[in-house]
């Protein structure tokens, strides 16, 4: 019966995919253009992850074919993954291999248990239809979610390092300009005194601005909202209004890298009190274990009389 339901299934998709081949979905204007935005910005991303990172294998073709694929079918049903985007571009993956990696996950999780339930029934034991099909629709939930919730644990861990990046920067463009350097020339000097990523991000992006005739605050605040880091999109809206009003800017990029040092010295803080309060837990446990390892006999033999 298993058997008959994989066949089915894969007869039902082939004849889905030669509708799909023969009469393609008529495409609507608004769609194209917005692919086409989609695809310019996976483009650029691409290229300033290849900046960042220039001994980075290349991708094989098939990964990028299932990959683009599956990002057009999630443009055309109009989700964007703002937030996977951004955790990509801050662990410096491409789109394209991220939803690959998802689509082969989920077709490996989903015929795992149906590969095992089809070998269980031709060694002879009593297997259901209902039991394999849901623990393969969860195997393959499973395994299209888990490479997202790895990415986003790495980006968390890459976006506090590179808040330690900006509050360094910070320290290095304000002696610069105590130098008696302007602003750009500071910018610049700054970003190339380390080779860390979270810096080559910035001087690659102050590098993109100058090519195209854009503003290195303005270039910073959009670095800021491609890896979603806060500390970037307020150092542009300071630096601009240095550019705009001629506010004092030394003082201030002092002041902010001086704040940034303590919020990190307070998140290391809260850190080191919930893994001292696992601890405590994890003692409080042995213990009961333990008491209960020492008090079971006595209780079992008032119960039974012994």
């Amino acid at each position: 019966m298993i058997v008959v339901l994989i066949a089915g299934a894969a007869a039902g998709a082939g004849v889905l995919l030669f509708i799909l081949v023969v009469a393609p979905p008529r495409t609507q204007p608004g769609s194209a253009l917005a692919r086409l935005d989609v695809r310019r910005t996976e483009l650029r991303a691409r290229a300033q992850t290849i900046a960042a990172d220039p001994n980075r294998a290349p991708e094989a073709a098939w990964v990028r074919t299932l990959g683009r694929s599956a990002s057009d079918v999630l443009a055309r049903a109009g989700v964007e993954l703002g937030q996977l985007r951004s955790d990509l571009a801050v662990v410096g993956r491409t789109l394209e291999s991220h939803l690959a990696t998802s689509v082969v996950g989920a077709v490996v999780g989903f015929f795992v248990p149906v590969v095992v339930a089809t070998l269980a029934v031709l060694a002879g034991a009593p297997v259901s239809i209902a039991a394999p099909l849901g623990l393969s629709l969860l195997a393959a939930v499973v395994g299209a979610g888990l490479p997202s919730i790895v990415v986003r644990g790495q980006a968390r861990t890459r976006r506090r390092d590179f808040r330690h990046v900006v509050g360094s920067f910070l320290d290095l463009v304000a002696m610069s300009l105590a130098g008696g350097r302007g602003v750009p020339e500071a910018l610049q000097s700054a970003s190339e005194l380390s080779d860390s990523w979270g810096m080559v991000r910035i001087r690659n992006a102050l590098g993109s601005a100058r090519l195209h005739g854009r503003t290195p605050w303005s270039a910073l605040g959009m670095l800021g909202e491609e890896l979603r880091i806060d500390e970037l999109r307020d150092l542009a809206a300071a630096l601009a209004l240095v550019a705009e009003d001629g506010a004092k800017v030394r003082d201030s990029l002092s002041a902010r890298a001086g704040s940034l040092r303590r919020r990190e010295l307070a998140e290391s803080e809260g850190k080191a009190g919930e893994s001292s309060q696992a601890m405590l837990v994890a003692q409080l446990l042995l213990c009961l274990g333990f008491l209960i390892f020492l008090l079971y006999p006595a209780v079992e033999a008032v119960f039974t009389g012994v």
